[in-house]
């Protein structure tokens, strides 16, 4: 049986952790689909593209309706607060 090696466990370990406490990254990822060339994509290669990213938008805009009715039931149990501006 092999001895175990607590301190390199620990720092594997603790890179995972690190790994998932760094912010998440500011760049938008649609803007760089965006500007990637197309050119060396087959047809089919392109039909796919377009699947995979219509069912992204599909999730987004599912997340985005739950949130919405997360907020409004929010709202309801809370009472919204006044719109700025309006001096209450």
């Amino acid at each position: 049986m092999e001895p175990v090696d607590s301190k390199a466990h620990a720092v594997t370990k603790w890179s995972a952790m690190e790994l998932d406490e760094r912010p998440r990254r500011t760049g938008d990822l649609a803007s760089q689909l965006a500007t990637e060339s197309l050119d060396s994509y087959s047809h089919h290669e392109l039909g796919e593209r377009i699947a995979l990213l219509e069912a992204e938008i599909a999730r987004v805009r599912t997340h985005r309706d739950k949130a919405a009715a997360h907020r409004r039931a929010a709202d309801a149990l809370f009472g919204s607060p006044p719109p700025e501006g309006s001096g209450s």
